[in-house]
């Protein structure tokens, strides 16, 4: 039997980007789907466009949550399809045939399958794929040492089989590239789907309180890859970033 895919969106306040975002999801030509809203008690108007859209809902819920990880978690739990992809409210899948798509790729050995993003703003005006406007290049084989410098795949274009997905660590703006090098830890075949799945709204909490989010990288980093290791990793990162100043490109 072909996967079910358990697409997961956690939103807060966002009505302006929320109803897109639904969309990419339910307009999926692939029918093996089961789509999670995680709402933190917006007030908005959010809540009136999740309901609008409810019929094509297998679950939803609209709390007080304790910030974005808590609310992945909390999509995680309900969750019941082979595989997991969090697409939050502006991120939209690429292409009404995305996943058919990816599905051709795909077999039962498979733990993780992943693919580029291109990156846009709020306008949905597109800057180019990650890997080509970043630092951060897509790897062909990507196993969970490619993450050494940094997180090169995004949490869009990712998608980890339930079952070795743990939870998100609380208190931690760089949670996501921990969750992501823990699901590759547990996977023993990835696959590169080969074309872009999804597109990233550009920000982010991480990006607004930038400093904190890279104290708590290092110290994810370091528990992954080894204190010492992790400060000549990260010199070559700061090396790295000075040289795409210069240049005028983003590390991201």
């Amino acid at each position: 039997m072909k996967p079910l895919f358990s697409i997961i969106t956690v939103v807060y306040n966002a009505a302006d980007l929320l109803e897109g975002t639904i969309l990419s999801v339910i307009e999926q030509s692939y029918p093996r789907v089961e789509y999670i809203i995680i709402d933190g008690g917006s007030t908005d108007g959010s809540i009136d466009i999740i309901t609008k859209y409810s019929d094509h809902l297998s679950y939803w819920t609209s709390e007080p949550d304790k910030g974005l990880y808590d609310a992945m978690n909390k999509g995680i739990a309900k969750a019941k399809g082979d595989y997991l992809w969090f697409m939050n409210a502006g991120d939209h899948i690429r292409k009404k045939s995305t996943l058919e798509q990816m599905v051709e790729n795909w077999n039962e050995q498979v733990d993780i399958l992943y693919g580029e993003v291109m990156l846009v703003d709020e306008e949905r005006k597109e800057h180019g794929l990650r890997s080509e406007k970043t630092a951060q290049r897509l790897p062909d084989e990507l196993s969970w040492k490619s993450l050494k410098l940094g997180m090169c795949v995004s949490h869009q274009g990712f998608l980890p089989k339930r079952k070795i997905a743990p939870q998100y660590q609380m208190g931690n703006l760089s949670a996501d590239i921990d969750w992501v090098i823990q699901c590759l830890k547990n996977a023993s075949e990835t696959r590169y789907v080969g074309f872009p799945i999804a597109d990233y709204l550009m920000g982010g909490v991480s990006k607004k309180r930038h400093k904190q989010s890279l104290k708590d990288r290092f110290w994810i980093l370091s528990k992954h890859y080894g204190f010492f290791q992790n400060l000549v990793n990260h010199l070559v990162i700061a090396i790295r970033a000075l040289w795409l100043k210069v240049i005028g490109k983003t590390s991201y």
